[in-house]
């Protein structure tokens, strides 16, 4: 599996031969690239509504959209999508086969009022695992999966379910506080996903979230995870194996 953060909590996926866009949005400080300097995904994936997680969707309209159902009609309304998993998106607890990969959406906790005017709703905000394999109740060890946390704050779900029972190799988190976690709290979240890998999203964008990732790494450190933190480039794909 291939990881590429584009900054903020835009990442591009690669499962086998299938790749995955999640949360598009380059007007970020973080990267040097635009939508068109991105090779077309296959699946272009939506944790929420709000305007730094879907401002570029449309650049991707051909691809397949995995969202909740409100969000797929408002982005076949306002983007153009015209093909959606299952036909209409999906939901909270629910796993598709996206070719090489399976996606389970599991829950986020945050606001979703569409581009934060609030005036239109857009269903549960949400995270996503992408797995090489379907998650089972049998654990495989030969099996790698990424879990992208979404807009949210520190919620048991992560130590009760995501966890133990869809068992993620790497974890993005949002650290940037005000809108989502900060870094001690995401740091909690590192340790009860009891993950190999962590990495920090959503942080640096504006003002508010202006964050050192420096201090990530040592909550991390300080709540006795084995986790080892990568801080990335965005642009610079790394790859994750089991």
């Amino acid at each position: 599996m291939e990881l590429t953060w584009h900054g903020h909590s835009t990442w591009y996926v690669t499962v086998g031969d299938t790749d995955l866009l999640i949360d598009p949005f380059f007007d970020n400080p973080k990267t040097e690239l635009e939508p068109s300097d991105v090779d077309e995904p296959d699946y272009v994936l939506l944790t929420h509504g709000h305007a730094d997680h879907i401002a570029d969707a449309g650049e991707f309209s051909d691809a397949t959209l995995v969202a909740t159902p409100e969000l797929v009609s408002y982005c076949e309304e306002e983007f153009g999508f015209e093909d959606a998993v299952g036909g209409m998106g999906m939901n909270l607890g629910g796993t598709v086969e996206c070719d090489d990969a399976f996606v389970t959406m599991v829950r986020a906790d945050h606001t979703n009022g569409i581009m934060t005017e609030y005036d239109v709703d857009a269903g549960m905000p949400a995270g996503f695992v992408i797995s090489d394999t379907k998650p089972t109740q049998v654990a495989d060890e030969e099996s790698t999966a990424f879990y992208h946390a979404g807009d949210t704050s520190l919620m048991t779900e992560m130590r009760e379910v995501v966890g133990p029972y869809l068992e993620p190799d790497a974890a993005a988190v949002p650290m940037g506080d005000h809108f989502t976690m900060g870094p001690w709290q995401a740091a909690v979240a590192v340790d009860w996903l009891d993950v190999d890998h962590a990495f920090p999203q959503h942080y640096d964008t504006f003002p508010p979230i202006e964050q050192d990732p420096e201090q990530f790494e040592s909550e991390v450190a300080g709540t006795g995870s084995d986790a080892e933190v990568h801080v990335l480039e965005a642009d610079e794909p790394f790859e994750l194996e089991s």
